[in-house]
């Protein structure tokens, strides 16, 4: 599923692990206080978050100097960020300053204090409880060290050095050798429309169609992500090969209307299904041979559609669950933390910590219920933990802010939902995908649930692939780690693509559904 953030703003957490909504789809979801307590602390992992550096300068000529963009790379347990930090003077003969996010896709961030005394720099982020602090190697070189949380990293800020731009070469370009459709099509059981895009290859048709739909969070039609779009990249692929692709924007995103309000994954396969009785009215698409292909928790909602409309041809999961969103979130955790290093004993503390949230927030009958029991189960924990006042008080606004994001209608049903009953009630072929470097949908966990849920249905006919060094975004990664995914050029494993291709081909070639 692709959990990757919906814009610059969202918690550290949620960026960090949401690799994937988007195109990433199930991004990884952690609270902000478990993010905080751990990443934050042991690996200085500060991919997507919001600085706000204060400033204050003492001297003109000093400031003369800092004029202008600032880059330096920060190597961490995590791997390697880049920031940019941009200084401009006002007509006030004030400093204001921004900074870029270059891995996140992210720029413009609006900064806060900075003080510069003679030679020697501070900037503190209170925000993240952070610092950076360096001096003048010489006009255009700051060494310094970033400090947060009790730990230290080398931090160098180079004057003018220009941000790193990521190549994305899979990204097709017209002119197409197929032809391309802007679209409209209707959600009639909340009554709103959705935008897409439709490619049709050459020729008179009818074709064989599969609409694609997006991971976790608001994505657009491309499920844009870090720069890269892998709707965009497939959909021109299997339209080259003869295969219509539908790909639209989420509710409330780019061309869609609709509310987020109350909305749940039942509530996005309600627009799935819509894209579908759309492409049932398309002259040029073979009624017969219309499938769905799903990204993270797009491969929740594909099933969810399929379980219910007999019009389905194929269904496709792309690193989406076969177990429910708490067993899988819970997996993601010790998956990228075992990675990461962290202790057994802090593991454990913070599995503790989530599942206990998670399971208030499934059996509460309304969210001020939930927000009332676990504030006070949290406030009991701390009770046994001995901290000073100002720990406690930091540690009960990270859960507080880590209550506010999954006390909601979506995490609710997404923690508890089983997709077990859907793919148990899917009646035609099923081809489950992951990638063996998947950190966020475990594929040894995830694969073998679809697997035995479609059987267990009386469906034969379901193809499960692990496929060798793909992530969760089904690039060719070294890791399989968030960090990696906006530095990789490729956007999409050709291989993948082609497997994808050819099974549909044959799929609908048979004309058979089970």
């Amino acid at each position: 599923m692709s959990f990757i953030c919906k814009d610059a703003l969202k918690p550290a957490w949620y960026r960090v692990f949401t690799a994937i909504r988007a195109g990433c789809a199930m991004q990884v979801m952690l609270c902000r206080w478990f993010y905080n307590q751990y990443v934050m602390k042991r690996t200085a992992f500060i991919s997507g978050l919001v600085f706000i550096l204060g400033l204050t300068l003492s001297a003109q000529d000093n400031a003369n100097k800092l004029e202008g963009s600032w880059s330096g790379n920060m190597k961490t347990a995590a791997g390697e960020l880049q920031l940019v930090i941009h200084f401009a003077m006002t007509e006030a003969d004030t400093v204001k300053a921004s900074m870029d996010s270059p891995d996140q896709g992210v720029k413009g961030i609006p900064c806060g204090r900075v003080t510069l005394d003679d030679d020697t720099l501070m900037v503190d982020i209170p925000m993240v409880r952070g610092s950076f602090r360096g001096g003048f190697t010489n006009d255009s070189i700051i060494t310094g060290r970033w400090t947060q949380l009790g730990r230290e990293y080398d931090l160098s800020l180079k004057k003018g050095a220009k941000p790193i731009v990521y190549s994305r070469p899979q990204e097709p370009m017209p002119p197409y050798p197929y032809r391309e459709e802007e679209v409209t099509f209707m959600n009639t059981v909340e009554n709103f429309s959705l935008a897409g895009t439709l490619t049709l290859p050459q020729g008179e048709g009818p074709f064989p169609a599969v609409v694609l739909i997006t991971g976790s969070g608001q994505q657009d039609r491309d499920e844009t992500i870090f720069m890269h779009k892998p709707f965009k990249v497939l959909a021109d692929h299997l339209t080259r090969n003869g295969i219509a692709v539908l790909r639209y924007d989420d509710r409330g995103v780019g061309g869609s209307k609709g509310r987020l309000t109350e909305a749940t994954t039942m509530s996005f396969a309600d627009d799935a299904e819509a894209a579908v009785n759309y492409l049932m009215q398309r002259a040029e698409i073979d009624k017969k041979k219309i499938g769905l292909a799903g990204h993270s928790e797009g491969g929740l909602i594909a099933p969810i559609v399929a379980s219910r409309n007999a019009n389905i041809a194929f269904v496709i999961s792309l690193a989406g669950p076969g177990v429910t969103g708490y067993d899988a979130i819970i997996q993601q955790n010790i998956d990228f933390f075992t990675v990461s290093e962290m202790p057994q004993e802090d593991l454990e503390t913070q599995l503790h910590m989530l599942r206990n949230l998670f399971t208030i927030v499934m059996d509460s009958k309304d969210q001020r219920t939930a927000a009332k029991r676990a504030m006070e189960w949290y406030n009991g924990e701390l009770d046994t933990m001995g901290l000073a006042p100002e720990e406690r008080a930091q540690r009960m606004t990270d859960f507080t802010q880590g209550l506010i994001q999954t006390n909601n209608a979506w995490w609710k049903y997404f923690l508890s939902a089983d997709p077990a009953l859907y793919w148990s009630n899917v009646q035609c072929p099923v081809l489950a995908l992951n990638g063996e470097k998947d950190f966020q949908v475990n594929h040894k966990q995830n694969l073998p649930a679809i697997k035995n849920a479609v059987r267990r249905g009386g469906n034969r006919k379901v193809k499960t692939v692990a496929l060798p060094g793909l992530n969760h975004l089904f690039q060719n990664a070294g890791t399989g780690l968030t960090t990696e995914y906006p530095k990789i050029e490729e956007t999409f494993s050709p291989a993948a693509m082609d497997l994808i291709t050819k099974w549909i081909r044959k799929t609908v070639k048979s004309g058979k559904r089970q």
